[in-house]
């Protein structure tokens, strides 16, 4: 495709609230390309999802099913958007939709979008109740960790398991319990947001640090940029972090990208042990983070690389990033006209 044609982008994870999703930075990244003519789609689930009102930011927004409604109604919803919009590309954001369009990625195509996603197996095997095979095939440092299925499996976990522990949720949210009655009040709370399996994981004492990578789909890595949180919100998001100087991560990101052949963005969370300096791998986010801005500031455009990925072109990788470069998130009231909530509530596009 030619990269001064202009292209029609799609993109999920509008949420930008504090629990912000990825689909804003993403967005922003991609504006900012000197390469890529688009015009944005915006994909949103809820109708005060901010970024439906960024108008400097979204062409078009158009809501769309929650995936726990079925691929079926996701997809249907998609073919009308794409009678109207012609979108080339998709950029999922969210963990929670990812399965479903990894499944239908054949479909897409055949619609005449593209995606640069993961594989199914490159999705599951990194979930984090896989995580311990995981760590094994690979060679990896990870936590002990144990899905369960019901609040009868509580009791017996004093037998695998030191307190504290996190008690986290197979998409997100993740809590320390100092007891069984806390495990148990965790439970309720997550599963009935998330579902089950609930993951009980062994807590790692250490500072916790981050990475940002992209993979090209055949082991090589063509972006990697460490962070360590600044401030940290009370739902564990990073509301302010610093770029590191740091090759033992860029290492292990490597390792994982070579080793997996992973394909599309991923963050890697981990803890860096108080005594021995070791790194453990708590989690590995399938997607772009939603500090993404931090990496392209620090010059990565890993959106744009991998939107370039994507259609095919050529992308070198990254060599180099800026050391020391901070990102502090901040609250802005966006006012709106009624009109415009009535609008995207009513007729569900914008």
């Amino acid at each position: 495709m030619n990269p001064k044609k202009k292209l029609v982008l799609a993109a999920t994870g509008l949420n930008n609230t504090d629990n912000p999703g990825p689909g804003i930075p993403v967005i922003r990244a991609i504006r900012e390309s000197s390469d890529l003519d688009v015009r944005i789609i915006g994909l949103a689930y809820e109708t005060l999802e901010p970024g439906i009102y960024m108008r400097d930011l979204m062409d078009k927004v158009y809501l769309i099913p929650y995936p726990s409604e079925g691929s079926e109604a996701v997809m249907d919803r998609i073919t009308y958007i794409q009678e109207k919009e012609h979108i080339d590309l998709l950029i999922p954001n969210l963990d929670a939709e990812l399965y479903t369009f990894i499944k239908t990625e054949k479909e897409l195509r055949e619609l005449g979008i593209m995606t640069f996603l993961p594989t199914l197996q490159q999705l599951e095997e990194r979930h984090k109740n896989n995580l311990p095979e995981f760590g094994k095939k690979y060679n990896l440092l990870v936590p002990k960790s144990k899905a369960i299925f019901y609040k009868t499996d509580i009791p017996g976990l004093e037998d695998d398991f030191e307190f504290p522990v996190m008690v986290k949720g197979k998409f997100y949210d993740a809590y320390i319990a100092y007891n069984k009655e806390q495990i148990d009040i965790y439970f309720n709370k997550i599963s009935a947001k998330w579902g089950l399996p609930v993951i009980i994981q062994e807590f790692i004492r250490g500072t916790e640090v981050n990475v940002i990578a992209l993979g090209d789909g055949r082991g090589n890595t063509i972006g990697a940029v460490p962070m360590r949180k600044q401030y940290i919100t009370d739902k564990g998001k990073a509301w302010g972090g610093i770029t590191l100087d740091n090759p033992a991560m860029l290492e292990l990101t490597h390792k994982i990208i070579s080793q997996t052949k992973w394909r599309g963005g991923m963050e890697l969370e981990l803890i860096k042990t108080d005594e021995d300096h070791y790194y453990y791998i708590l989690e590995i986010n399938p997607r772009i983070p939603a500090w993404v801005y931090l990496a392209v500031s620090a010059g990565q455009n890993l959106p744009e690389a991998l939107v370039k990925l994507a259609l095919g072109m050529e992308v070198k990788p990254f060599t180099s990033y800026e050391i020391g470069k901070i990102f502090v998130r901040y609250s802005w009231d966006m006012i709106i006209d009624i009109k415009e909530f009535e609008k995207i509530s009513t007729q569900g596009e914008i």
